[in-house]
């Protein structure tokens, strides 16, 4: 019995740990400690349910208008950086808003640290002061890229971190018939009506798969501008061939497209980001939205990031 017993006890052990590993991916007992990585970034970053960690960022300072319509930051104005562990490195994927002037001293100073350019571009259209949307993406130790990171956004004047808003904010129009029509829960985030909607099928990235919250999910913001309007934007992360299906839905429900392009370099498969914006009755967006969302490839179980 003194022999048996702890090979009973270190089996029972054994047969746990596989139990976590199958149902979770990872080892519950690995838990990522990621303190270091905020005290590099300079703010505290939120643990995902698909394992990464992100960091919101946003534009705070900046006073963009669009067709009249003062857009806030949570809305259309987002910096955000994701981190996700591989084995003792990590993975970085992030989307920086900057202002025209900003563009260059940042990419130098992310250049000058080995943190990759994988787009930059604009995500709207006449909206004043023109803003940029840089994408970036790198490999390496977690503490590197997230000082990288933080060293390229001390020169713009993207604000520190800040106290969390209120999650209860007035939305201006019935959020409950927006998620009937859309299929799904959307999240009151500081005022803003917020979508998250993963594709169906896996997406890899050299070969790994890249989770939701790191900008592979469909987006769709809803920002109330009174009377039961809202303007929205966003983006459908979509394959080649549900490019101009979806084009042609928004047209016909009267939501311009505002750009087309890619975030990555080597994503699995090819994906393309369409950018979008409108101003009318919420609902009616809502149906548009939807009819859009139909003609994508999208899980069909609620999601959040």
């Amino acid at each position: 019995m003194k022999t048996i017993m702890p090979l009973v006890l270190l089996s029972s052990v054994l047969l746990l740990s596989v139990f976590a590993i199958t149902q979770t991916g990872t080892p519950q007992s690995a838990a990522t400690n990621w303190k270091s990585v905020d005290d590099a970034m300079g703010r505290a970053g939120q643990d995902q349910p698909d394992g990464a960690h992100k960091y919101s960022m946003p534009r705070s300072d900046l006073k963009i208008t669009l067709d009249g319509v003062d857009l806030k930051a949570g809305f259309a104005l987002g910096s955000w950086a994701a981190f996700q562990k591989m084995g003792t490195q990590s993975e970085l994927m992030g989307d920086l808003v900057l202002t025209e002037n900003e563009v260059g001293p940042v990419m130098q100073k992310l250049a000058d640290s080995g943190i990759e350019i994988t787009g930059l571009h604009n995500h709207l259209i006449r909206e004043s002061p023109a803003v940029m949307y840089m994408h970036i993406g790198g490999h390496g130790e977690a503490v590197h890229l997230a000082t990288a990171v933080h060293d390229a956004l001390a020169l713009t004047k993207t604000p520190g971190a800040s106290p969390a808003g209120s999650a209860s904010q007035d939305l201006g129009f019935d959020s409950k018939q927006i998620d009937a029509t859309l299929g799904r829960a959307g999240k009151n985030n500081n005022g803003i009506y917020q979508f998250s909607i993963p594709r169906a099928e896996k997406l890899t990235e050299g070969g790994m798969a890249i989770p939701n919250s790191m900008g592979v999910a469909t987006a769709l913001n809803f920002q109330s501008t009174g009377n039961g309007k809202a303007a929205i934007t966003g983006d459908f992360v979509l394959v080649g061939k549900e490019v101009n299906p979806v084009i042609k839905a928004l047209r016909q429900n009267g939501i311009a497209v505002t750009a087309l392009h890619s975030h990555m370099l080597d994503e699995q498969p090819r994906l393309f980001f369409m950018h979008f914006w409108a101003n009318d009755d919420a609902m009616k967006l809502a149906k548009g939205l939807r009819a859009a969302v139909d003609q994508t490839n999208s899980a069909k179980e609620k999601a959040t990031n």
